[in-house]
C-alpha cells in the first residue's frame, strides 16, 4: 500500500470555518462584548426570529443545549411517571435518557435498514394506554416514513417531538424537518450543520399554549420576574453564540448545498467497492447531510484504522444499541437491525470546507484497502 503524505481530513474543521468568515464572527461576537448583554441579549432575540422564519414555524424558543430542548419539551407536554415514551434504539443516548430524567419509561423500537430511522412497522405492537408520546429522530440528516408515523401517532393520539438535531435545514416533501410534530428539538453543538461554538439548543412549535409553558420552563418556571409558577430550570443560549448561530444561520443552504455536491461526489467515487454499502436517499426527502454514513460489511474497524492512519478522520455513529449501554440495561435487547448496524456503520467527512480533492482522496484510500 502507498504511504499517502496528503493534508489531514478531518470530520470537521472549525479552525478553517472561523479563520473563513472571521471578520463577520469577530463583529458579531465584539457587538456583544461592547454591549454586554451577555444573557438574554438581543442577538438572542433576533435569532429565534430568524429561526422561526427560516422553518416557517410559529414559536422558536432557545435553551442552553439539545438534551434540555428534549427534556423541557416533555415536561412541556406533563410526561412523567407512569407514561412511556418511544424512542428509537439506535440513536445517541440524549433522546433515551430525557425520558428518564422526566420519571417516564423509555420503550425501544428498532430501525429499518435503508434508512437508520424508526421501523414503523413495529410501532404499533408497542402502544398501549400508557403511551403518550414518540421521540423520532431524524438520524444523519433526513427522516423516513414520516406519513406512515404522523398517521400513527393521530390514530392513538400519540404527542411527537421530532429530533431534528442532525438535520436541521433537511426538508420532507419541500417542508422544512422540525416543523411536522407537535414540537421539534435541535442543538447547536459545534458538528451539526448548525452550530455555534459552545453548547446550544432550542425547540419549535406551532402551538401558543405550549410555546408559553416552554419559555417558562427554560426560565426557572417564572411568567415575570421573581413569579414561578411551576418548576422549571435554568436553560438559556448565551448571547455570545446566538451571534455566531445569526452568522451561521445566513451561510446555512449555501454550506447544505456544498455538502449535497461532496455527498454525490463520495457516490460516484464508491459506487463499485465491493462490500460497502452507500447511503440513501428517502423518498421525497432532502438530506442536509450531517453525515455520511456508510454500511461497511468486512473489517469495519481495520478500514477506520487504515484511514487513520493516513490522515483521515471517522467516526462510528453508534457503536452500541442504545439497550446496550449499562444504564439501560433492563430495556429489551432485541433490535436486530440496530445491532448490525453498530457493526458495520462508518462516517466519512462531510462538511463545507472540504474540496473535491479531500473527497477524491478518502475515497481513493477506501479503494485502495478493499483493493
Amino acid at each position: 500500500m502507498r504511504d499517502y503524505k496528503m493534508k489531514p481530513v478531518n470530520m470537521i474543521d472549525l479552525p478553517l470555518e472561523y479563520a473563513t468568515r472571521k471578520a463577520e464572527y469577530d463583529e458579531a461576537m465584539q457587538t456583544v462584548l461592547q454591549a454586554g448583554d451577555f444573557i438574554k441579549g438581543k442577538a438572542v432575540t433576533e435569532l429565534e426570529y430568524q429561526l422561526a422564519q427560516f422553518l416557517n414555524i410559529k414559536h422558536s424558543i432557545s435553551c442552553a443545549n439539545g438534551t434540555d430542548a428534549l427534556e423541557i419539551a416533555l415536561r412541556a407536554l406533563n410526561i412523567g411517571e407512569g407514561d412511556e415514551v418511544i424512542v428509537p434504539a439506535f440513536s445517541y443516548v440524549a433522546a433515551l435518557e430525557v425520558v428518564s430524567l422526566v420519571g417516564a419509561t423509555p420503550v425501544l423500537v428498532d430501525v429499518e435498514e435503508d434508512y437508520f430511522q424508526i421501523d414503523v412497522t413495529k410501532l404499533k405492537s408497542l402502544i398501549n394506554p400508557r403511551t403518550k408520546a414518540i421521540i423520532a429522530v431524524h438520524l444523519f440528516g433526513q427522516t423516513a416514513y414520516l406519513d406512515e408515523l404522523l398517521e400513527i401517532a393521530k390514530t392513538h393520539e400519540l404527542y411527537v417531538i421530532e429530533d431534528n438535531a442532525q438535520s436541521f435545514g433537511g426538508m420532507y416533501k419541500n417542508q422544512y424537518l422540525g416543523t411536522f410534530g407537535d414540537m421539534s428539538c435541535t442543538s447547536f453543538f459545534p458538528t451539526k450543520n448548525l452550530a455555534c461554538y459552545g453548547d446550544g439548543g432550542a425547540i419549535f412549535t406551532q402551538d401558543d399554549a405550549l410555546a408559553k409553558k416552554i419559555r417558562m420552563i427554560a426560565n426557572h418556571g417564572q411568567s415575570a420576574k421573581y413569579n414561578h409558577e411551576m418548576v422549571g430550570r435554568n436553560s438559556r443560549l448565551d448571547t455570545i453564540q446566538a451571534a455566531v448561530l445569526q452568522v451561521k444561520l445566513r451561510y446555512l443552504k449555501p454550506s447544505l448545498a456544498i455538502k449535497a455536491g461532496l455527498a454525490k461526489l463520495y457516490q460516484q467515487q464508491l459506487l463499485e467497492i465491493e462490500g460497502i454499502s452507500l447511503p440513501q436517499v428517502a423518498p421525497h426527502s432532502q438530506h442536509s447531510w450531517n453525515q455520511f454514513t456508510i454500511r461497511v460489511n468486512q473489517n469495519r474497524d481495520g478500514l477506520k484504522q487504515f484511514l487513520a492512519q493516513h490522515g483521515v478522520q471517522s467516526m462510528v455513529y453508534y457503536p452500541k444499541v442504545l439497550s446496550q449501554q449499562i444504564a439501560y440495561a433492563g430495556l429489551n435487547q432485541d433490535f436486530p437491525v440496530a445491532q448490525q448496524l453498530t457493526k458495520e456503520v462508518l462516517s466519512l467527512p462531510i462538511h463545507d470546507q472540504l474540496k473535491e480533492e479531500d473527497i477524491q482522496q478518502v475515497s481513493k484510500l477506501i479503494k485502495e484497502f478493499y483493493g
